[in-house]
């Protein structure tokens, strides 16, 4: 091969990872929109913060339901199809919400962008494996997971700041433009790998090891879960400390900031030192130690330690999504992170609600850190039955 052909090649490649970061980080972006604008959503629709944490939820819910049949669908009508759909679906449920001038009507909207939203990152998931397996796959993934904090970071960043200024409508249409970019540059710059597996296929027992994909999606799962303690009640978390919510909100937007950078930093690692275990027991046991400290130490320092802890937490998140291609033949790839995702989709759907009731019943809202602190202690328990999962495997 010559030189052209290599550095087409590798332009491409890293153009591919581009334009998939750009849609994933606009799925972010819609995620959190509700969170980031609450204030104003409570106002305009005159609903409780009750009806908030169901919009929240209702994003992610569909994946549940939706992330099997998506990677499914994937495999038989074609992966960039679909998820051009998904992101019609998207711009859809962007458009919904944006017009929205009733609770029901932004519960529509909601379910409409989320449908779109898991479906994308289930098959995204599978052509960035396509695009690197075996070729600096740590760092691609590294780089394609911190678009979910890029992503959180600048909706509590930009939307509110949209919304004091221009009103409500101007920020849900900043959200609904974002949508309809990353349509574009997916529709007109994705194109398929050579060589990827296309089309329906027929998977074996050997090609869907089930136990150890179980505890790969589990590692996924929990480590998400327990960071996202963080996200979820750290503002009420400070606010119990004495801090005012405007402060409180920015300290926390400070730990996925720094979890947005350390993400790509342990992919590099991980390509670097092939260590990508290591990685990831650092960020799991990292979290096991870090957000008991958030509890304790002097209020004064609470944002050193969630920068910290924001850090530790991203350098093992692209060694983790790499786990099932460990697992996974190239046929199976569509279907296998489909359940994947549904792992994660599941207890990321449950594990909020658990905390916020544990927390309602006992009074304390320390409680939901020191969940989050067991969540990922079990992470690092799945990891370990993964590799042993992974031993046993025919070669």
């Amino acid at each position: 091969m010559g030189i052209e052909g290599v550095g087409g090649d590798m332009i491409n490649r890293w153009t591919i990872l581009f334009v998939l970061f750009f849609a994933r980080t606009v799925m972010a972006f819609q995620f959190q929109s509700v969170a980031a604008l609450s204030p104003f959503i409570v106002d305009s629709l005159a609903i409780s913060i009750a009806d908030i944490g169901i919009l929240i939820g209702l994003y992610l819910g569909p994946g549940v339901l939706v992330a099997i049949p998506g990677g499914t669908i994937a495999a038989r009508f074609g992966d960039k199809r679909v998820v051009g759909l998904s992101l019609g679906c998207m711009l859809a449920g962007a458009v919904v919400t944006l017009a929205a001038t009733a609770w029901e009507m932004a519960v529509v909207g909601r379910v409409l962008g989320g449908v779109g939203g898991v479906v994308i990152n289930v098959v995204m998931t599978k052509l960035l494996v396509d695009w690197f397996q075996g070729r600096e796959i740590g760092t691609a993934m590294g780089v394609f997971i911190s678009s979910w904090p890029v992503g959180i970071a600048l909706a509590l960043v930009i939307l509110p700041f949209m919304a004091a200024t221009g009103g409500l409508a101007l920020a849900w249409g900043v959200v609904t433009a974002s949508v309809v970019v990353a349509l574009v540059a997916f529709v007109m710059l994705y194109r398929t790998q050579e060589g990827a597996s296309v089309g329906p296929a027929t998977i074996t027992r050997a090609q869907m090891p089930a136990f150890a994909l179980f505890m790969a999606a589990m590692v996924w799962a929990l480590y998400n879960a327990g960071y996202s303690m963080v996200f979820a009640f750290g503002p009420l978390v400070l606010a119990e400390r004495g801090v005012d919510a405007v402060t409180a909100g920015s300290v926390t937007s400070v730990f996925m900031a720094a979890a947005g950078i350390a993400i790509p930093i342990g992919g590099i690692l991980a390509d670097w030192s092939g260590r990508r275990d290591l990685l990831i027991a650092v960020s799991l046991i990292g979290g096991v130690i870090v957000l008991p400290l958030a509890l304790v130490v002097p209020v004064e320092v609470v944002v050193v330690t969630l920068a910290v802890g924001g850090f530790v937490s991203g350098l093992g998140a692209g060694s983790i999504m790499t786990l099932p291609s460990e697992v996974l033949a190239p046929e199976a790839r569509a279907f296998g992170m489909g359940v994947f995702f549904t792992v994660y989709y599941i207890l990321m759907m449950i594990a909020p609600a658990v905390a916020g009731r544990v927390a309602e019943q006992s009074g304390d809202i320390w409680v939901t850190f020191l969940l989050g602190a067991a969540l990922l202690g079990l992470g690092f328990v799945a990891l370990v039955l993964f590799r042993r999962a992974v031993r046993v495997l025919p070669i």
